[in-house]
């Protein structure tokens, strides 16, 4: 268990499309498919791609649960303790900043987020 590197992005960027990339590796789709879902919905809600509102009702349509990471200790409950604690399943952690996707206890990102403190986060159901 623990850091992955992926970079879903055709053109190798990683530049403000975290979210793309997290849910990219989440329902193993190609990040141009999640992009232009992204862009869809957020064209009819009238919002940006990036915004928690889109791209969670997108998560949600597709099957998985928003759930919030209270932790004991806020500050010192990381991305790679969720892991630890959740070996099994595939999730879209939120950390604030960043966006990471993580399928059986590894996390999968363009560099190790794992000290990253995980705010809420998206379980796909059928994994419950």
């Amino acid at each position: 268990m623990g850091f992955i590197f992926v970079n879903p992005n055709p053109d190798g960027l990683f530049n403000g499309d975290c979210v793309i990339r997290a849910i990219s590796v989440a329902l193993n789709k190609p990040w141009d498919d999640i992009h232009l879902d992204l862009c869809a919905l957020s064209h009819i809600m009238k919002d940006m791609p990036s915004s928690d509102a889109v791209w969670g009702k997108y998560l949600i349509d597709n099957g998985f649960q928003r759930y919030v990471a209270f932790p004991e200790c806020k500050r010192c409950y990381t991305l790679k303790d969720f892991c630890e604690q959740n070996p099994n399943g595939t999730f879209v952690i939120a950390t604030g900043t960043h966006a990471v996707g993580v399928i059986d206890g590894d996390y999968y990102d363009t560099a190790d987020s794992g000290d990253c403190i995980p705010i809420y986060y998206y379980r796909k159901e059928e994994d419950v």
